[in-house]
């Protein structure tokens, strides 16, 4: 994935906000996890790895005699993705600098897994394909991306619905689809993967991090937005204020997108 594709703040910056998100998303990606078939002894891809939250879960629920390689476009987060696994002593796991979308990858892997990699992909079924030819005959991939048109907050407010028309029209600009979610199915059937399955979740609260990962993220997708000519950094400015006014409103309600996954197997034959 060229990196002009992806909206949101990398580097240290953006790390910071992956772990939020990291912590928030944790409980389900684990439940989709063990839901795909993942079990000790594996060989496991975690495309776009960002700061390596889940490719360390990834890494301890495939030991013992299991491994992790997790791929990731910037070399930064790497560099403190390897950081942090040596704190852990994780040592089943390597992180390679690589671009699924113009990278061969390795050819011998159980289970592949991605999340919000395939949203900003201007052809999502290329990656897709690659991630197939990377798993071994009967392997599983496991994927999760958003649908932005699920966002919802109470009571109304324009700051929320200004930050959803922001990020919504800047994915565009850049190629992605911010609401590729519902088509994920579709997608790994089109990929030639079997057996595909979906389901549905979505995080919503009136305190604590689900509400103030929105105007983290909308901080994050400035520079985009105000490259791409949507809005100025004054409006952007304002915008983020509000969104952190309202997070921290105990009597409101802020959800983050909903979220779908899919998963499935190469077939083996």
């Amino acid at each position: 994935m060229d990196k002009s594709h992806y909206i949101i703040r990398g580097g240290v910056e953006g790390r910071e906000r992956l772990r939020i998100l990291s912590r928030l998303m944790r409980p389900t990606s684990l439940d989709l996890l063990q839901r795909a078939g993942i079990r000790p002894g594996m060989a496991c891809l975690e495309v776009g790895c960002g700061g390596g939250d889940l490719a360390f879960d990834l890494a301890r629920m495939v030991s013992p005699g299991g491994r992790v390689v997790a791929t990731e476009i910037d070399e930064i987060k790497l560099d403190i993705a390897r950081r942090e696994a040596e704190a852990q002593q994780i040592s089943n796991i390597e992180f390679k600098l690589a671009d699924v979308t113009q990278d061969e990858l390795e050819q011998e892997f159980d289970l592949v897994h991605a999340r919000f990699v395939l949203t900003h992909l201007p052809t999502p079924e290329h990656a897709l394909t690659r991630m197939r030819r990377a798993l071994r005959p009967g392997g599983i991939v496991a994927v999760e991306d958003i649908d932005f048109r699920g966002y919802f907050c109470h009571p109304d407010c324009g700051a929320v619905r200004r930050y959803v028309d922001l990020y919504t029209q800047t994915v565009r600009r850049r190629g992605g689809d911010p609401n590729i979610g519902p088509r994920l199915p579709a997608l790994l059937s089109g990929a030639g993967f079997e057996a595909v399955q979906m389901n549905v979740v979505q995080q919503a609260g009136t305190s604590g991090e689900v509400k103030l990962i929105t105007p983290i993220t909308m901080e994050n997708i400035a520079e985009a937005v105000v490259a791409e000519g949507f809005a100025s950094q004054a409006e952007i400015d304002e915008i983020v204020a509000e969104l952190y006014a309202f997070a921290r409103n105990p009597s409101s309600v802020l959800s983050m997108p909903r979220f779908v996954e899919a998963w499935g197997r190469r077939p083996t034959a």
